[in-house]
């Protein structure tokens, strides 16, 4: 890790206290770094906008995202003040970073009560088998739009 590392680092982490001190949401922190530049900041905004989706992860991206006016973050670095939740890590993936730097462990999370092995659980289980049910409807329906995707010569794809 280098200095500049550490820096980048240190404003994830700088985010995560600072959501402690306005109560924002929850202890954690993000930047999105291109160019040796931060081009997206993120902090927990789950309980402070009723969104469950706002983790500082995806807040990050998505102001990331808009700044680098692309769907993609080509070329850049991410730093989080802990290891990616599966929801964010998802994310990040679809976004295509070029590296993730993470700072807590997901066992240092659980320890605060934010653990997200339920999650992974369910993940792994059959469809069938879930907490929540999840039952298939409508599928000859929806797969018009599949099909129009496939055929749609002008697509931009990702």
């Amino acid at each position: 890790m280098t200095k500049q590392d550490k820096a980048f680092m240190q404003e994830a982490i700088n985010l995560s206290i600072h959501n402690m001190e306005t109560n924002a949401g929850g202890p954690f922190g993000a930047v999105v770094v291109k160019d040796g530049k931060i081009i997206g900041r993120g902090n927990n905004q789950v309980t402070s906008t009723n969104d469950p989706t706002a983790h500082a992860e995806v807040v990050a991206i998505r102001d990331a995202c808009k700044n680098l006016n692309s769907f993609q973050l080509e070329g850049c670095i991410l730093y989080t003040s802990c290891e990616p939740c599966p929801m964010c890590l998802g994310a990040i993936y679809w976004a295509r970073p070029e590296r993730i730097y993470y700072a807590c462990t997901k066992e240092d999370a659980a320890a605060i009560e934010f653990d997200d092995a339920f999650i992974y659980t369910e993940m792994n289980a059959a469809i069938p088998n879930r907490k929540i049910p999840t039952i298939q409807i409508a599928r000859e329906e929806a797969l018009v739009a599949f099909k129009m995707w496939k055929e749609k010569v002008d697509k931009t794809e990702y």
